[in-house]
């Protein structure tokens, strides 16, 4: 069975396929600029979200005499119209804001992976009844959703805000990874693994689901930003629940106690700034990994005498390599 071009690879003919070929990947992954920055940028703030309560430099709630005060050796991101350190404000809310998305994000992801992936795959009335529930998830306003949903709960808390969203924002990931498993079920390495008496189960986890790594990953990125956007929104507009010190409450004041009327550029700044900083680094990182899965994204391939299959585990030759 032939592979087509797009989907072959060249390796040199005398590395072995299991240990050089991992260890050539691993290292143009590391050698991408896009992939380090982004990978940079979200560990930074996982770290501060991991020890930002413990180092901040004053109490993020903790009312001072320094009243509306820009940036000083004191105050390193001004003070609040209640003499408030802004800095220790972020620093307490990276904790939030990093859970809600990461946690929102992972949800959604294997959501998207059990629907699209399974629904595409399989086909038939089932793959159809997961198709339909993906397309009303889909048309359903999600904001609104979770805010009805976060309001109608007795008890709210970051862990649950996370699980709403993330129950609620899979639909798209779904219809996407659908899409590409409907075009990858027929191709000849999945033939030639179905050939071979691989069980179905393997062949989804072996031979699908590595061709779709850039469009998982893509579909995770997005979810964890608007997982991000959305808790920002309901700390702006006073959902309760949502921790004090969220981004989102640091802009919800700025903007209710008119700091850019008064010129206090430094109360909403910051905080725009991380959220646009975090946003960055996962984008990044999106794209350095989009080109890690896909070489025709890669700058300079190299030519070399053997080939063998992009992703995924059968081994199947094009004529031109035998």
């Amino acid at each position: 069975m032939a592979l087509p071009t797009t989907d072959i690879v060249p390796v040199p003919a005398d590395e072995p396929a299991a240990s050089g070929g991992r260890g050539r990947r691993r290292s143009a992954f590391l050698a991408n600029r896009k992939a380090v920055a982004g990978l940079a940028i979200v560990v930074v703030l996982l770290v501060f979200a991991v020890i930002g309560p413990w180092i901040t430099p004053y109490d993020p709630g903790k009312r001072g005499d320094d009243l509306l005060v820009g940036p000083s050796a004191a105050h390193w991101f001004g003070t609040t119209h209640l003499g408030q350190d802004i800095l220790s404000q972020i620093l307490d809310g990276t904790r939030s804001v990093m859970l809600v998305g990461l946690v929102a994000g992972f949800v959604a992801t294997v959501l998207a992976i059990l629907f699209g992936v399974t629904s595409g795959y399989f086909g038939g009335f089932g793959g159809e009844s997961l198709s339909a529930v993906s397309n009303v998830f889909l048309v359903i306003p999600a904001l609104p959703l979770i805010l009805i949903i976060t309001l109608s709960l007795p008890d709210t808390d970051d862990l649950t805000i996370a699980l709403v969203i993330g129950c609620t924002s899979w639909a798209w990931g779904a219809r996407v990874l659908r899409a590409q498993t409907l075009s990858l079920r027929r191709r000849d390495y999945v033939e030639a693994a179905r050939a071979t008496g691989e069980s179905t189960w393997r062949v989804l986890g072996f031979e699908i689901l590595p061709n779709l790594t850039a469009v998982i990953a893509a579909s995770f990125v997005g979810t964890v930003i608007f997982a991000v956007l959305s808790e920002i929104t309901l700390a702006f507009i006073g959902v309760p629940g949502v921790s004090e010190w969220n981004w989102g409450a640091i802009l919800f004041w700025a903007q209710s106690q008119q700091a850019l009327a008064q010129g206090a550029w430094w109360w909403f700044v910051p905080a725009g700034l991380a959220i646009a900083l975090l946003g960055t680094g996962l984008a990044l990182l999106n794209f350095g990994i989009d080109e890690y899965v896909n070489p025709r994204l890669r700058s300079g391939p190299q030519r070399v005498r053997g080939v063998k299959m992009r992703v995924g585990f059968t081994p199947v030759l094009g004529k031109e390599s035998r």
